[in-house]
This record gives C-alpha cells, sequence and structure tokens, in this order.
C-alpha cells in the first residue's frame, strides 16, 4: 500500500504557470529572469496559503536551470532540475526562522554565504516565516543582506510584514500576494477531483472555497477530509455537515420570516439551529453576510462581488427584490451590533431573539408589493396640505396618523425670554419623502391612537419622577439632567421643564424615550415638550496670586493696611 500524500503537497505547484491566483506576481518575477534584472532579495509576504513558498522554490529552481523555456520555466531535465525535484540540491537552502531565530543561527547562514555554488548560477536562500527572526539575529543579517556575493539570492517568506524592521524591509523587493478568490479556488479543486476520479458537486466545492477563506492550502486539507467523509462522491450536504456549517437555506427562510413579520415562525427557526448544534454566533454572522449579499444583489453593478455560484446569485437578488434598501442597512446594522455584543451577554440566546424581532420592526421607506395586499397595516400620510381635507381622508383609510397641534405660545414674562426647543415625535429627510418616528423600534405600520386625557400638574410631576427613577440604570447622565428640570404644565398642548446645559438632551433616543413614558403615563399624545435652557453665573475663582490677594483684600481691608505697616511686597 503506497503512503498517502496529501493534495496541498501532491499537487503543489512546479511551475509559474500552475501557480493559482498570483498571475502578477509570476509574470513579474519571469519577466526579470528573463531580462536578468533580478534583486538580492526578495520579500514575500501574504495571508497563509497563497503561494509564498511556493513561488520561493519555483523562483530558485528556475534562476538556476541550464536550459529554461522560452517562456522562463524550468526544464526539468538539466542536472540542477534533477537534484532540485530529488531533493538534494546544494545551492538552495530553507530556513525556517520560527525555530532558528537566534542570532547564532544567522552567522551560521552568513558563513555559509561565503562559499559559491558549485553547480549552477546561484545560490538560493529561502528563509520561511521571517519575522519570526529576533532583533538581534535582523542586526546581524542586515550586511549580508544588503551586499551579498554575486552569486547569493535570498527570499524571505512571512505572514506578517509589519513586524519586520524598516531597515530589512528597505533591503528587499517586496511582493504583496494576494488571497486567493473562491472562484479560483472551486476550479483549482475540480481540476484536482477530476485528477483522482472524485465526483463533486459545484455548490459543495464552492461550500469549501469560502471556509478555506482565500488559503488554497487550507481548501485542499478540506478536500482530503471531505473525500475520507464521502468518498469519491462529494455532495453539499455532506460538506455542510462534516464542517458544521448552516445552510443557505437556513437564512433565505429567515429573512422571508422576517420580512412577513412572523415571530413564531423566526423564534421556531432559532431553535431548530440551536438543536442542531450550531453555535448562535457563527449564525448571526452568517445572517450578516446574508444581508450583505443581498445589498450586492439587488444591484448588478456589484453582484459579481459575491463569492457563490451563479444560481445562489439569482436566488439572492430574487429575495432582494422583496427588500428596501432601507431595510437591508438597519437589519445589517442590528446583526453587526448583535455579533459585536454576543460575547458581553449574559443569556446569548435571548441577545440573538431580540435582534431577531427588532428586524421585523425596522420601518420600511416603501411599501412593498406583498404588503399591500394587508391593508390593515398600511397607514395613510398625511402633509400639511391633507390635514385640511382630513374628513375626506379618513373614509378611505382604515387607521389614520394624527398630527401634532402646533405649540401655544409661551405667557409673557418680565425675564430675558430663555432658549426654547421642540421636540417632535416625527423626523423628515431633506427631500421631504419619508416621514418616520424617532423611536425605530416601534412598528411604521401601526397607527397611533389620539390621546387627550386631561391631566393635572400634580400628575405630570409624578410621571417625571417615576421616569427619572427608572431611567437611572440605562442612563444615569440624562436622568441626573433631568432630576431637577421642574417641568410645568403651561398648557394642554405643551409641557415645559428647565436644564442647565443642553448637553443633556443632546441625545435624541434619551428624548424620545421621555416623551413616550409621559404619553402612556399621561394617556395624553396630543403635547409637545419644550426645553428652556438656563445660564448659571459661575462664582468668581482667582487663580493667580495677584487675584487670591486682591480677592481677599477687597473682603478684608486691613489686609492693606497690615502690608502698609510692615513694609511687604507681595511678588505678582
Amino acid at each position: 500500500m503506497d503512503n498517502f500524500v496529501v493534495s496541498a503537497r501532491k499537487y503543489r505547484p512546479v511551475t509559474f504557470d500552475s501557480v493559482v491566483g498570483q498571475k502578477a506576481i509570476t509574470s513579474t518575477l519571469q519577466n526579470a529572469i528573463r531580462t536578468n534584472t533580478l534583486a538580492q532579495a526578495f520579500l514575500f509576504c501574504g495571508p497563509r496559503g497563497v503561494g509564498k513558498t511556493t513561488c520561493a522554490r519555483i523562483m530558485a529552481k528556475t534562476i538556476n536551470c541550464m536550459n529554461p523555456t522560452a517562456e522562463m520555466e524550468a526544464c526539468n531535465e538539466c542536472e540542477s532540475c534533477r537534484s532540485f525535484n530529488n531533493s538534494n540540491s546544494f545551492n538552495i537552502y530553507e530556513l525556517d526562522a520560527a525555530s532558528n531565530n537566534s542570532v547564532d543561527d544567522i552567522r551560521n547562514l552568513v558563513d555559509q554565504v561565503r562559499i559559491p555554488p558549485q553547480v549552477g548560477k546561484y545560490k538560493v536562500y529561502i528563509i520561511d516565516e521571517v519575522h519570526m527572526l529576533s532583533p538581534a539575529a535582523f542586526n546581524a543579517f542586515l550586511k549580508t543582506l544588503e551586499e551579498p556575493p554575486a552569486y547569493a539570492k535570498f527570499i524571505l517568506a512571512t505572514t506578517e510584514k509589519h513586524k519586520i524592521i524598516p531597515t530589512i524591509l528597505s533591503r528587499c523587493q517586496i511582493f504583496d500576494f494576494k488571497r486567493i478568490t473562491a472562484e479560483d479556488i472551486a476550479k483549482h479543486l475540480q481540476n484536482i477531483a477530476s485528477k483522482e476520479n472524485v465526483v463533486a458537486e459545484e455548490e459543495a466545492l464552492n461550500i469549501i472555497a469560502q471556509k478555506a477563506d482565500g488559503a488554497l492550502r487550507d481548501a485542499l486539507s478540506i478536500f482530503d477530509q471531505m473525500v475520507s467523509f464521502s468518498g469519491n462522491n462529494i455532495t453539499y450536504k455532506d460538506v455542510i455537515t462534516n464542517l458544521n456549517v448552516l445552510d443557505y437555506e437556513y437564512y433565505f427562510k429567515m429573512v422571508d420570516y422576517i420580512l412577513a413579520k412572523d415571530n413564531n415562525s423566526i423564534l421556531l427557526l432559532l431553535n431548530n439551529v440551536v438543536e442542531n448544534g450550531f453555535d448562535l454566533q457563527h449564525f448571526i454572522q452568517g445572517l450578516s453576510s446574508h444581508f450583505r449579499n443581498l445589498l450586492l444583489g439587488s444591484n448588478d453593478g456589484i453582484i459579481d462581488l459575491m463569492e457563490v455560484s451563479r444560481q445562489l446569485k439569482m436566488r439572492y437578488r430574487e429575495q432582494s427584490q422583496k427588500c428596501t434598501q432601507h431595510f437591508l442597512l438597519k437589519a445589517l446594522d442590528l446583526a453587526n451590533q448583535c455579533d459585536l455584543n454576543y460575547k458581553n451577554s449574559s443569556n446569548k440566546r435571548l441577545h440573538i431573539e431580540i435582534c431577531l424581532l427588532k428586524m421585523c420592526y425596522i420601518p420600511m421607506t416603501q411599501t412593498q408589493t406583498q404588503f399591500q395586499a394587508q391593508p390593515q397595516t398600511q397607514t395613510q400620510p398625511q402633509t400639511q396640505n391633507q390635514s385640511q381635507t382630513q374628513s375626506q381622508t379618513q373614509s378611505q383609510a382604515p387607521i389614520s396618523r394624527p398630527q401634532i397641534p402646533s405649540p401655544r405660545p409661551a405667557p409673557a414674562s418680565s425675564s430675558p425670554t430663555p432658549v426654547t426647543r421642540e421636540v417632535r415625535t416625527r423626523l423628515h429627510n431633506k427631500q421631504g419623502t419619508i416621514s418616520i418616528t424617532e423611536d425605530t423600534k416601534k412598528e411604521e405600520n401601526i397607527a397611533e391612537e389620539i390621546w387627550s386625557d386631561a391631566f393635572s400638574q400634580e400628575q405630570l410631576t409624578k410621571a417625571w419622577n417615576d421616569f427619572v427613577t427608572s431611567y437611572q440604570d440605562k442612563s444615569p447622565v440624562f436622568a441626573a439632567g433631568i432630576k431637577n428640570a421642574e417641568p410645568q404644565k403651561t398648557s394642554d398642548t405643551e409641557i415645559r421643564y428647565k436644564i442647565d446645559n443642553i448637553l443633556v438632551i443632546k441625545d435624541q433616543e434619551h428624548l424620545q424615550a421621555l416623551h413616550d413614558y409621559l404619553k402612556k403615563a399621561l394617556h395624553n399624545n396630543q403635547f409637545i415638550l419644550k426645553e428652556e435652557i438656563e445660564e448659571h453665573h459661575k462664582e468668581y475663582v482667582p487663580y493667580t496670586d495677584k487675584d487670591k490677594f486682591e480677592k481677599m483684600a477687597s473682603q478684608n481691608p486691613e489686609l492693606l493696611k497690615m502690608k502698609d505697616m510692615l513694609g511687604l511686597q507681595i511678588n505678582l
């Protein structure tokens, strides 16, 4: 029985042309070899598994080849190529800097550089993970790297370019390797599968390519794992089962339930995810990616940015037609915030459930076709012109949203008029085409009932104090800022309160929470809030010695007499 060789080694590229996804770099190296303009040192940097060490070996082999082809590829027939293929070449040295990172290791390398090659033109030194060298080792390497013998070439490889000292970077020709696209990885896997007589579904290979995250070596390792699991027939179902990946179907269903505001189905589907053993954080991260793909799918110009199959792109486009840009952006933001706060949550499942339910009540900027069949959830928008014909529109719309009455003028006062600002329950965009409530947690399509119960000053004061007490935990700063605001009912449609710092009410979310609480507590939503900003004169505080003495003398004139009597002089 032959020894098994992993695909990452068995199908490792041996020519520049067979390198996957790094065409710009391989073409540059081939041109440099053709024109004999090779630098003395190269730095290959980039993510893991993208071909840095592979390109270094191919380059070392090619520049020592005695009969290179017209495309500047190694011939694989000369003595140098055969010795390289048999892993016994004396002209190519590989050093793992992760385990050989001391000054002595670099000194031994420098001593070897002094010996010229016996066969071939160059001695090539490949130092992998070069960022692991100690600062002293880097310093010992500087002179040799800057002025090596004509026959010596250095190729450094690293995944962390920022850890290499600038004096090393300035002496190298730097090549930045990029992540390999999922499309290129999937094509390469399909090619290997055909050579190994393995039947693999296209979508299964796409999942493997996405899981590899741009690293071809990782993709080949996953491919070997799937062959061991499925035999010679790799299916999409086997891949998502073995890799513990959530099926796309979960996310498509979840978005459909969110659009339909089907809370029960949302919670049941999330429970199914938990019962199948999936990590909830992976689920919310996948949902974020799903909303991103929906954003891409809604625009033909960027739909190709999705790293999925063609059939799946069409499905994303189909579902994106049911959503507005406003909904997708808000949902994506909610999912992202949920992911960021996941680790700090004490009840992680509840944290996810709240996020999903919030998505159901994201205000839509336009009515969707699927919601037009449900007139009971629609609202009749009103403008200032429509308010004059309100009686006519009420007969057409089942529910109408009332307008907030305009505030009455404040009574005259002998003191200077303080700065006031109204708090409205509606916001308008610059074009005036969108009107939504400040509290985006409420459903836009549910009209607000008209509450106009009369309330007394005592009821207002009690409701105000109750809000301050209940809001201490959420925002202590806001609660403290309005605690002594002394709310006054100036009319049936206006409540005034006093603050001494405008920064207290800079957050509209807290201000809207206060307004909503008072409306419910007083059962009246026909009033507006106005704040009065009071300027307090701060007590004069002396800072310099002169200021302090003058203040003390103004309070006690005897100090001046004592100063003159004793002939004192104060350094001012």
